[in-house]
């Protein structure tokens, strides 16, 4: 919706912002793989520490990068509307939150954490699948300005978000019972993070400029939309 009165004119200068853009997700999908692969005991953590930690600076680098880009355009070429800048700066920072919240899966794993030691460790692995593919699954449906895939994914992602606040609930219930109940509850908080920043990035796609930004809320609690 945003990008239905923002894409035009301003298309071949976006095209390097878009590809930058692309490149975060790249990045962040190989992080967070890295890290939940370390959290499933499939790899060391402290082998791929280093990687993901400069996989991580690579996205705030083209961070940095896309915003500097966006003001020099839109301040002295007068190139990129100032609703185009407030949109890449929002979803920006959602693509660059990804990567700190593999860096906190990656933690778990460097204080201990073994997911794949659990009786559910292969709910761990489906979910890891899962999430990894949701980011580059949003990345497309933001690049293509997809709405109908951009609906499903928001739908999709709703539910992930229910699902593990539900399994936070329980493992508080049952006060510390189950196996690595801290790790597993932190885990479950960063991958809704994760989820919900990408709900933020397809939101421009779906969204009004004044009701972006507002999925990496809980559903009942969103402003509109």
């Amino acid at each position: 919706m945003v990008f239905r009165f923002l894409r035009g004119a301003d298309d071949e200068r976006l095209e390097s912002i878009e590809a930058k853009m692309q490149a975060m997700l790249t990045h962040d999908r190989h992080a967070f793989d890295l890290a939940m692969a370390a959290l499933l005991g499939e790899t060391g953590a402290a082998a791929v520490n280093d990687e993901v930690r400069g996989t991580d600076r690579k996205v705030n680098q083209l961070e940095r990068e896309i915003r500097r880009e966006l003001i020099v355009h839109a301040s002295v070429f007068g190139g990129i509307t100032s609703p185009t800048v407030l949109v890449y700066m929002s979803v920006v920072k959602d693509i660059e939150r990804v990567g700190d919240y593999a860096k906190n899966l990656l933690d778990l794993a460097r204080d201990g954490a073994d997911f794949g030691a659990l009786p559910d460790a292969h709910e761990w692995r489906r979910l890891a699948t899962e999430t990894s593919r949701l980011i580059i699954e949003a990345g497309d449906a933001f690049r293509t300005r997809a709405e109908a895939a951009s609906r499903e994914i928001r739908a999709r992602g709703d539910g992930y978000l229910g699902l593990f606040d539900e399994r936070v609930s329980a493992l508080i219930r049952e006060d510390g019972a189950q196996p690595q109940a801290v790790p597993r509850a932190l885990a479950y908080r960063y991958l809704k993070r994760v989820v919900a920043h990408l709900l933020n990035l397809v939101s421009a796609v779906l969204m009004p400029l004044d009701q972006l930004d507002y999925f990496d809320e809980d559903p009942e609690d969103r402003l509109g939309g």
